[in-house]
This record gives C-alpha cells, structure tokens and sequence, in this order.
C-alpha cells in the first residue's frame, strides 16, 4: 500500500508580523542553530498508486538542522540537505535521499488487483541538487527548484525515478504558515513493469489483460500545506498542520489495467496532525 509521512513546518514570521508585538525580537532569517520538528497524525490516501479505492493511516515526520545542515521526510523518504545555508539570498541545495517505496506490498481493497501477486518493498537511494531563493516577498520566505533522482538498490523493480519540483513557503504571521508545491515524476521501464504490467501469470491469476508499458513521464502533482501555531510561535511548541496534494498519472501509467480499467488516474491525498518544535 501507499504510505505518507507528512513534514510539520516551522519557519520565522515575516516583517509584516511586527505590528503583532513590538517587544517580541524577530528571528534571525539566517538562523542557523539547531532545531528539530517531530510531527504525528492521520493520512487520507490512495489504496494503491492508481487506485480509486482509499485508506487512513498513521502519518510521521521529522525536521530539522544540526550543525547548519537541514534535514526533513517526505513521504517515506529522508533526505538531508549537507550544504549549510548562507546569508545571502541564494543557496544551493545537494544531498543524499534514502527510503522505501511500499506501493501494493499488503493487500487491497480491489478484489481484481488484490489477485494480482503481492509486491515487494523496494529499497531506494538517491540524490538531490538545487537552488533556493530567499526574500522574495519577505525576508523568511523561500522558492525552491530542486530535481530529486532514486535508483531500487534492491532489485525489486530494477530501475529508477527522476522528480522535478518547485517549492515555495511562506510564513504569514508569527503563527501561521503557507506552502505550495509543483512537481513531476519521470520512471524508467522496470518501474512501469513492475508497478503497472500485466504479463500472462497476472492475466491468469486476476483476468486482467496482458499490458507492457514503457517508462516515460508517470504523473505530476500539485500541493498544499499549512501551519498553525498553537504556541504563539512558529520556532518553538507545538503547532497544528495540515496538507493535500492532487496527482494525475499519464502516458502509459495512465492506461495500465489496474488504473484505466480498476482505479483512477487522478489521485487525491490528505492529511492532518500535531507536531512540536524544539
């Protein structure tokens, strides 16, 4: 099945929050000292990646720097930031990435697909690089260009999956905070077989047709997210957030039996919960 870990944010408020209290300092936007956001609630998803069928499940984040670097999860991936940011408005973002991919590794809740034989966990290790821009409307916001790469290192679909994005989060007070995000999602030919093919042993077991399909451009997705502090302070305490995205598979991935025929091409998620800053 699909699972999410959903980041908590914590970011500074911007210059126009200064009204909110003259006698509150405002943060430095070029803080470096180490912190760290813990996050837990409840996710709405996708059954399995093109289904049309969904599940609520336990959600889980960590974010947060040590000595300047930054790390944070999404999804069921870390990754770690290892260029310290800077005090200019430019920085330049490169990392590893680490995770596990458990797409219809349990059961399903479509009776057709669940006939289909149980997938593995796929282990992945990867990279990112980038840049971001600071200041742009306030001195704490950030836009974000990054392209993400993860290669299976564990031989269960043999390929690997490349994702541009395009981030931007904003703090609107000392206490609440905005994200937006763009992305895409380009999978090599063992992915698409593994996750989306119907070979004869699939077509005996389930009646689904026999299906190839080439690797290409997957799908794209756009999200939001919001933060609220519960504390008076998005730095410290505890806060409340909550995100959702909108995917839409493509191409070959799109017209998969388990998708055209079984699920849905468009993917919604949602998710809710708590998180506290240290």
């Amino acid at each position: 099945m699909f699972r999410t870990m959903i980041a908590a944010a914590a970011l500074a408020i911007p210059a126009s929050a200064l009204a909110q209290g003259a006698s509150a300092p405002l943060p430095d936007p070029n803080d470096r000292s180490d912190t760290l956001t813990v996050g837990a609630g409840v996710a709405f998803l996708p059954d399995y990646e093109g289904s049309n069928d969904y599940e609520m499940t336990p959600a889980a984040a960590i974010r947060g720097r040590v000595f300047g670097m930054s790390f944070f999860t999404r999804a069921t991936w870390l990754y770690v930031d290892v260029i310290p940011r800077g005090s200019g408005k430019l920085d330049v973002d490169i990392g590893p990435i680490v995770g596990a991919r458990m797409n219809r590794t349990g059961k399903v809740k479509d009776h057709v697909v669940d006939d289909l034989p149980e997938l593995d966990t796929a282990f992945e290790v990867g990279g990112f690089a980038g840049i971001s821009l600071h200041g742009l409307t306030n001195p704490y916001d950030t836009l974000s260009f990054r392209v993400d790469y993860l290669a299976d290192v564990s031989g269960t679909y043999k390929s690997s999956v490349i994702t541009p994005s395009v981030d931007f989060g904003t703090p609107l007070s000392r206490t609440t905070y905005v994200g937006a995000s763009l992305s895409a999602d380009f999978a090599g030919n063992g992915y698409a077989d593994y996750y989306f093919g119907i070979d004869l042993s699939d077509f005996l077991d389930s009646g689904l047709p026999i299906y190839n399909p080439d690797g290409g451009f997957k799908s794209w997705r756009i999200g939001l997210l919001a933060a609220q502090s519960l504390s008076g302070d998005l730095t410290k305490g505890f806060g409340l957030f909550a995100t959702g995205s909108y995917s839409h598979l493509a191409g070959d991935f799109k017209d998969s039996p388990i998708v055209d025929q079984r699920g849905s091409a468009s993917q919604w998620l949602g998710a809710i919960g708590i998180g506290y800053t240290f």
